[in-house]
């Protein structure tokens, strides 16, 4: 009787451990593509705010106006969000991603406190906010090689010592055609971004300026 319970009790261990591997295996899947999909939507809104912001479109100059900002506010911030979407798209440099990422939830965690206190529907303030989300997601499932040494999971920093090319004395070159695949990559994202944010501009612009005229910011 005492086996049999055993025996049990084992099957059930066992089982538990198959589904906890399963839903890791799966978690493990799905992880680095909602990193991407989250870091390209935060990538994609610095680049796009920088090309507004310096090239002082309407919307952000009536918008700067609405919530009392100085107008060279828009110089400072189009430079500062154009530099943060550069730094969390290329590989490496994990303490300038921190500082990009710090720098990101900030913006927009602002841009939704000003909104508010201007007194704001949550048309115009949620948008910063769902920003401020998926930077966090961005920030908290970002790779081992895009982290600071000291904040990695244990378990990822055997890995990568061995892709630091530490482990086998062929393992360097490996990692060097690894590192200039994604450099390549992420010039690659910033050029279309960029191109996408500046080819669209006739649109936002039009778009925008009906948005502003309906909140009442300007007149028809």
């Amino acid at each position: 009787m005492q086996t049999q319970a055993t025996k049990k009790f084992q099957n059930a261990t066992d089982e538990k451990s198959v589904t906890f591997a399963r839903s890791d295996w799966n978690w493990n899947r799905i992880r680095p593509i909602v990193f991407w999909v989250t870091t390209l939507v935060v990538v994609f809104e610095l680049a796009a705010g920088s090309v507004w912001n310096l090239t002082r479109i309407e919307w952000v100059e009536v918008q700067m106006h609405h919530l009392g900002y100085p107008q060279y506010f828009d110089y400072i911030s189009g430079a500062w969000q154009g530099a943060a979407a550069v730094a969390i798209i290329v590989p490496g440099f994990p303490l300038l991603k921190e500082w990009a990422f710090a720098g990101v939830f900030f913006l927009w965690s602002g841009a939704a406190a000003s909104h508010l206190a201007a007194g704001d529907g949550f048309g115009v303030w949620g948008a910063p906010l769902l920003f401020v989300v998926c930077g966090i997601a961005s920030w908290v499932l970002r790779p081992a090689d895009r982290r600071l040494p000291g904040t990695r999971p244990r378990r990822d920093r055997g890995a990568d010592t061995e892709q630091d090319g530490a482990g086998q004395p062929d393992a360097r070159p490996r990692a060097w055609a690894t590192r200039a695949r994604a450099w390549a990559v992420s010039i690659g994202l910033l050029v279309v971004v960029y191109a996408v944010s500046f080819l669209t501009l006739p649109v936002v612009e039009y778009f925008t300026h009906e948005w502003a005229v309906e909140l009442g910011w300007i007149d028809e």
